[in-house]
């Protein structure tokens, strides 16, 4: 279950892999399956919400509470890229003990940002709800679903820290098989509580976060178990409170937070980008949709080289080895372009079948548009591999800051303007909105590129 070196090895710096495409492809692979298994999580509770009692107003108020559940992980996503960062330096630079206290504090502040989020997140989610446009008819199903997940939040925390934890330490496995385990978990418990099986009341909506919920909290004890029987040598699980850090809680927020902004902005874009296509074409929004959803399937291979090309980046630097970085990079960019390039083909290629496994007939506006959306999805995928490799180096240098500048720039500068330009004032409609993604794709990535070379990541600190 574990591909953790021995406690000869593990005191010492990760050496310099013979072949660097064959160890970012040893990371990565298990990053990959565990990316796919989370989206196919959700998947699978959306599919038996939709076959539970009232199905309509349950999938909306599903809908509403996903997206905000998703607004909420915005700061455990910064702590987490703040984690890696800072663990993989320590474990290039042989210093063990640095790793193993920003671990145990890491997780420490993972369980009062959870209970935070959990207290602020259950006061504040009727008026939440309302802000996202829930009306009476979704509001009970869309609480039904966010206030036991909210409640447990801590528990999908938990398993994204120790995740992020393992993987600075180059071990990605682990969390790949407990998360195959809680997937079928989450199955089994889903198909009882939302629809009555097995024995066990129909409870929808709340059902279907129940089921998440146990399935999140049994990954969390298989996690410890791990961890306590020493499956990964450099982690040491301590059942006791230890003193806070000032300059480790200074160095997790100084990477993190920048990583947490840089995802509101990018949702934030997207959010601004269906309400331009509203107010041009209702069909629009819903090809959007389909678009999107195929989007985040196509991202996942490359998300999961980028997430090992930052715990490898890290590892090197803080061994003091720029130039194993910078292979990491290439190894790393080679992989990804290759993949996502190949994923853009098919989708070009296949864009009407791909539409089509949605249920949408044939010959409507929705089918159509959906697939120019999805052909023009595909132009952008080279250079979106390339901004999402040299952004894994980014964060794991720990430079956050210029991955928040650049996606800044390039999503609320260039791609809502341009989307609006081309969509109402050159009158393109939809397929000028979506045509602004692939230029500001190009853009993002010449830029990062150029960030690359100039060579300042390589002087930030973690």
């Amino acid at each position: 279950m574990s591909d953790a070196p021995s406690h000869a090895e593990s005191s010492k710096a990760p050496a310099a892999p013979k072949s660097m495409g064959r160890e970012v492809l040893s990371l990565a692979w298990p990053i990959i399956g565990l990316n796919i298994l989370q989206v196919l999580a959700f998947a699978v509770d959306t599919a038996m919400v939709g076959r539970s009692g009232n199905a309509e107003a349950s999938l909306i108020g599903l809908g509403y509470a996903s997206q905000l559940m998703f607004l909420l992980m915005m700061a455990m996503i910064g702590l987490t890229v703040g984690t890696v960062a800072s663990m993989a330096r320590a474990r290039g630079r042989r210093d063990l003990e640095s790793a193993q206290s920003i671990f145990q504090q890491s997780l420490q502040l993972t369980i009062l940002l959870g209970l935070g989020v959990a207290v602020m997140g259950n006061l504040l989610a009727i008026p939440l709800l309302r802000a996202l446009g829930a009306d009476e008819s979704t509001m009970g199903p869309a609480l039904d679903y966010f206030r036991p997940l909210l409640t447990g939040v801590v528990f999908g925390y938990l398993t994204m820290v120790f995740a992020a934890s393992m993987r600075a330490m180059g071990n990605t496995r682990v969390a790949f098989m407990v998360s195959l385990a809680m997937n079928g978990l989450n199955v089994l418990f889903n198909y009882g509580l939302i629809l009555g099986n097995f024995g066990l009341p129909a409870l929808g909506n709340t059902g279907a976060a129940l089921g998440t919920l146990l399935s999140q909290s049994i990954a969390v004890i298989l996690m410890i178990v791990v961890v306590r029987r020493g499956a990964i040598p450099e982690l040491k699980l301590r059942f006791r409170l230890t003193a806070f850090s000032k300059k480790v809680t200074r160095t997790l927020f100084r990477i993190g937070w920048p990583a947490a902004l840089d995802m509101l902005v990018l949702n934030a874009s997207l959010l601004l980008t269906v309400g331009l296509l509203g107010r041009i074409d209702q069909a629009a929004v819903g090809a959007h949709s389909i678009g999107l959803r195929v989007q985040l399937l196509a991202f996942v291979p490359g998300i999961g080289v980028s997430q090992a090309v930052g715990a490898l980046v890290g590892q090197a630097l803080g061994a003091g080895r720029i130039e194993d970085a910078r292979a990491v990079l290439r190894a790393g960019l080679w992989l990804c372009v290759g993949i996502m390039t190949s994923i853009g083909l098919v989708l070009f290629l296949f864009a009407d079948p791909v539409v089509g496994l949605f249920g949408v007939k044939a010959d409507t506006p929705i089918r159509e548009l959906a697939v120019e959306w999805m052909q023009l999805l595909s132009y952008m995928m080279p250079a979106s591999a390339v901004s999402i490799a040299v952004g894994g180096l980014l964060q794991g240098a720990g430079a956050t800051m210029i991955s928040l500048r650049i996606n800044a720039a390039t999503s609320i500068g260039l791609l809502m303007p341009c989307a609006f330009i081309l969509g109402n004032v050159v009158g393109w409609g939809a397929v000028g909105v979506w045509m602004a993604f692939p230029i500001s794709s190009v853009v993002r990535a010449t830029w990062t590129v150029k960030a690359y070379h100039r060579g300042a990541w390589a002087k930030a600190k973690a």
